[in-house]
C-alpha cells in the first residue's frame, strides 16, 4: 500500500474510533470521512461498507484488549489491580460496537475466537481475585465477566463514571 493511502486509512480508523467511542455505532460514514478530513469516496475505497470498517476496528480493539489482559495476567500484582487496569484500559474504547456486528460473517470466526480468549483470560483473573480475597466469592466468574461487559461495553463508558464505580464497588470483597 502506498504511504499516502496507508495514512488515509489510519486517519479513517482513528476518526472512526473516536466517534464510535464517544457516540456509539450510529455514526454515519459521512461524519467519519469529515472527521478524518477526507472525502467519502476515499473512505469507501478503503472500506467498501460500514460493516467492514466496524469489523476492522472491533478486531483491532479486541486484539489490543487480549494482549493487555495477557500482560496483566503475567504481572505479579494483586488480581484486583489487574481487573481495575482492564477497566481503565477499556474505558474510551469502542467495545459497544461488538453488539452491532452480525454473529455470522466471514470475519466473525476471528472475532469470536478473540472474545472466547478474552473471556477465558478474564475468567482466570476473576477466579484468582476471588482466591486472593479481593473479589466477592458469591458470583461465578461468568457472572462477573457479564457485569464487566455491561459496565465497559457501552458508548461513553469511563472508568470513573457512576455505573462503573458502583459495579466495581459491588464486586469488591467486603473488608474482613
Amino acid at each position: 500500500m502506498r504511504a499516502d493511502a496507508r495514512r488515509n486509512r489510519e486517519r479513517i480508523v482513528e476518526a472512526a474510533l473516536g466517534l464510535f467511542t464517544e457516540r456509539g455505532a450510529g455514526v454515519s460514514m459521512e461524519e467519519i470521512a469529515q472527521a478524518a478530513g477526507l472525502g467519502v469516496g476515499t473512505l469507501y475505497r478503503h472500506f467498501p461498507d460500514r460493516r467492514a470498517l466496524i469489523e476492522e476496528i472491533a478486531q483491532s480493539t479486541l486484539t489490543v484488549l487480549r494482549d493487555h489482559l495477557r500482560a496483566g495476567a503475567a504481572e505479579q500484582v494483586p488480581r484486583w489491580e489487574v481487573l481495575l487496569s482492564m477497566v481503565r484500559h477499556c474505558a474510551g474504547r469502542p467495545l459497544a460496537l461488538l453488539s452491532s456486528l452480525p454473529e455470522a460473517s466471514p470475519q466473525s470466526d476471528t472475532r469470536q475466537r478473540l472474545i472466547r480468549e478474552i473471556h477465558g483470560l478474564l475468567g482466570d483473573i476473576v477466579e484468582q481475585a476471588q482466591q486472593e480475597g479481593s473479589l466477592r466469592r458469591d458470583l461465578t466468574p461468568e457472572q462477573v465477566v457479564g457485569l464487566l461487559n455491561v459496565a465497559i461495553c457501552r458508548p461513553g463508558a469511563r472508568a470513573d463514571d457512576p455505573l462503573t464505580t458502583v459495579m466495581l464497588d459491588g464486586l469488591k470483597a467486603p473488608a474482613p
